[in-house]
């Protein structure tokens, strides 16, 4: 394979080399955009960097937030600049959307890591290696074809002589950029493809790798946070002196919506915080009530809304219909709960602003900093291993909070959110409420498939960027691109934002809600039509991928064996993230009510996989994370305030609850699609169709156990 690189030198070429200070070789490489993103001109610039001692660096496009880009991305550059994993380094990228962002974003999200950095990374290390065999090949006065590279030398075999990368580095920085290079073949890989150890597991396991709650500075201090409990808030009255009489206790920090306790420990902060006796003012969302949220979002989906996708004649197919079906799905409201919750430290001092936190968006963390008068020169962001985003990293809330609190302190404060502040002060998945009507022939078949959505627009609440043609691309990306071939069918979206609510993105974005809906409800047309749900879906699949993950899943897991009375077996497919994926959930569902899930079955094809350890990782967290939502999660509000507020009513699925989970790989040399959001999206139905299978009772409203009761 090879990539051609065009002509133009001019900023928006795609290499650019420089000698960089000390005789280093640096290689600049913008990445591919998404295919789903309106052409903007930004660019992601990813920088490999080799200098005089033979050190290679690579700046990471992208955080590391337990998805393993520290070791899948070096792979990529390592393949193709024939050297050792062991022989790159990484370093963060600072916030800079023009070098390191794609379409004016700087974010990791969305299972893209992969995708977007597959080809301009590899290219990255076939270009520099290029150069480094020309520089060679200059020096020693032979043909370039006569030698080749590999662990970081470049060799000359009819001579026998070598020279390190770094020996060249100076040299190749003065070389021409080749206008096409060659990529490896699948064949040749040596990394690609293969297990590979972590090179972030040792530090996370002995404890030295240090997240944004580890940092420690100086004179810093610890701030304990309480937020107004209903949005719009304000604070109507404190006791600053109880609070300053707390042993350690060194300052009260009050803003409208905030109060921050600065002490010199944590405990010290949160005795102090207790001491305020805070009270507060409710503002214009305090009677907002989850049944007057859920009875909106139900009025909104009978509206016509906005017609997202169209085939054929549904509405005259519908009329034609020997049978039709219907049914509405209900999806709560949602947190993230990450394992590190919401935390920041700050120091203002020399006119500048030094943060250091974790985020999936640095660059927006600069932009929102201006609302505080701060210019992005003034920002030092240093960025830190993140402990679960699920894209709740994604907003930067935590960091403008933070600064904040900071400006009012004089040396270093480090804010951490208490798990209560971090449930109740979240940015929500939406709640959905989605409507399906199918209209079926005599032997069962859709002929008619209408579906209606109704829920926030996420992508115009984070973006800040008005809707195109007033359709939320998230909210029906799933819904209307289904895994299966309708002859007619209409998508519809309705806009309905929740007053007083806050939301935002969570992992499996818009699959995680499309896939439930149509899924669960092409199973209850297999039902309606008498018909083996796996056995229904085939004649609708078109997809070649599709259908191959689908008979693995269905073969891996026993498909149509008998289970014992109380035991169910559920199926679920997608295609999402550029990959495909089947899951075949089996439950047993108790006496009491209680379901367990034992086995969860998935059958993957995400193309060539980088690292297939990770892959495998990446499904069984991901199956995890689904599962626990749709069993126990959901957030309520009552009197403008969230009701949940640790994880005593906001549980977690538990060692002794997770199932056991099989992930078996297609392989493929396709180009790579996304991993990290596929389990979550995908397991949901699976479980609510094992159910079904199970006990006759289908589940239509999230969580389970609040849908089997409906």
């Amino acid at each position: 394979m090879s990539v051609d690189q065009p002509a133009s030198m001019e900023r928006r070429r795609f290499l650019e080399v420089s000698l960089a200070a000390g005789g280093a070789l640096l290689v600049a490489v913008p990445l591919a955009r998404r295919a789903e993103a309106a052409a903007s001109g930004a660019r992601l610039n990813a920088y490999v960097r080799i200098d005089a001692a033979g050190v290679i660096t690579l700046v990471l496009p992208k955080v590391e937030m337990g998805q393993g880009t520290y070791t899948s991305l070096p792979m990529l550059i390592a393949e193709e600049l024939a050297v050792g994993l062991d022989q790159v380094r990484t370093e963060d990228a600072p916030p800079d959307v023009e070098v390191y962002g794609a379409d004016g974003l700087q974010e990791t999200g969305g299972s893209t890591s992969i995708r977007e950095c597959w080809v301009p990374l590899r290219t990255a290390g076939a270009t520099a290696r290029t150069m480094l065999v020309r520089a060679a090949a200059k020096a020693w006065k032979v043909p370039a074809a006569e030698c080749h590279a590999a662990r970081g030398e470049v060799l000359h075999a009819a001579s026998g002589r070598h020279l390190g990368y770094g020996a060249l580095a100076a040299l190749a920085a003065q070389q021409p950029v080749p206008r096409k290079v060659a990529l490896k073949e699948p064949k040749d890989f040596t990394l690609i493809g293969r297990t590979t150890p972590r090179l972030d597991t040792p530090a996370k396991t002995d404890g030295s790798a240090r997240f944004g709650i580890d940092v420690r500075l100086p004179g810093m201090r610890y701030a304990a946070l309480a937020l107004a409990p209903v949005d719009g808030g304000t604070v109507a009255a404190l006791d600053t002196a109880a609070a300053r009489a707390v042993p350690g206790v060194r300052q009260v920090v009050r803003e409208p919506d905030l109060v921050a306790v600065i002490a010199d420990d944590t405990h010290a902060a949160l005795k102090g915080l207790e001491a305020l006796k805070l009270r507060w003012h409710d503002g214009p969302h305090g009677a907002v009530e989850q049944a007057r949220l859920v009875a909106n979002l139900d009025a909104a989906v009978e509206r016509p809304g906005v017609l997202a996708k169209r085939v054929g004649n549904p509405a005259a197919a519908l009329r034609r219909a020997a049978r039709v079906v219907e049914a509405r799905y209900h999806q709560p409201f949602l947190a993230h709960a990450t394992m590190e919750p919401m935390n920041c430290t700050v120091h203002w001092h020399g006119g500048r602003c030094e943060i250091w936190a974790g985020s999936q968006a640095p660059a927006r963390a600069v932009d929102k900093l201006a609302a505080l008068g701060l210019t992005p020169e003034q920002i030092v962001l240093h960025n830190q291993l993140i402990g679960g985003g699920f894209g709740r990293r994604l907003e930067v809330d935590g960091i403008v909070i933070a600064a904040r609190v900071a400006r009012h302190v004089a040396g270093p404060v480090q804010v951490i959110w208490r798990r209560e502040e971090d449930i109740q002060h979240d940015r929500y998945r939406p709640y959905y409420v989605d409507h399906l009507k199918a209209g079926l022939d005599a032997k069962g078949q859709p002929v008619a498939w209408l579906h209606s959505i109704a829920g926030s627009a996420v992508m115009e609440v984070y973006y800040g960027a008005p809707l195109k043609d007033g359709i939320d691309v998230d909210a029906i990306e799933s819904g209307a691109n289904p895994a299966y071939a309708f002859p007619n069918m209409a998508v519809r979206y309705v806009r309905e934002e929740p007053p007083g609510v806050l939301t935002g993105w969570w992992r499996g974005v818009g699959p995680t809600r499309n896939v439930f809906v149509v899924e669960s409800f092409i199973d209850e047309l297999a039902a309606a039509a008498a018909q083996d749900p796996v056995a229904y879906r085939r004649p609708l699949i078109a997809d070649a991928r599709l259908r191959a993950v689908l008979e693995l899943a269905v073969e891996k897991s026993g498909w149509g064996a008998p289970l014992p009375k109380g035991r169910g077996r559920g199926i679920s497919i997608q295609a999402a993230f550029g990959s495909y994926l089947a899951q075949v959930a089996e439950v047993e569902v108790r006496d009491d009510g209680t379901v367990r899930v034992e086995r969860v079955v998935c059958a993957f094809d995400c193309g060539q996989t980088v690292n297939p350890d990770t892959v495998h990782a990446q499904l069984e967290g991901g199956v995890i994370f689904g599962l626990t939502a749709a069993l126990m999660s959901e957030v309520t509000f009552a009197g403008g305030r969230v009701q949940q507020s640790n994880f005593n009513d906001y549980p977690v699925l538990r060692f002794g609850e997770a199932p056991r989970v099989e992930t078996y790989l297609i392989g493929s040399h396709e180009t790579p699609g996304g991993v990290g959001e596929t389990g979550t999206a995908c397991v949901q139905a699976a479980l609510c169709n094992a159910v079904f299978a199970a006990t006759g009772k289908r589940v239509r409203t999230l969580p389970l156990s609040r849908g089997l009761k409906a």
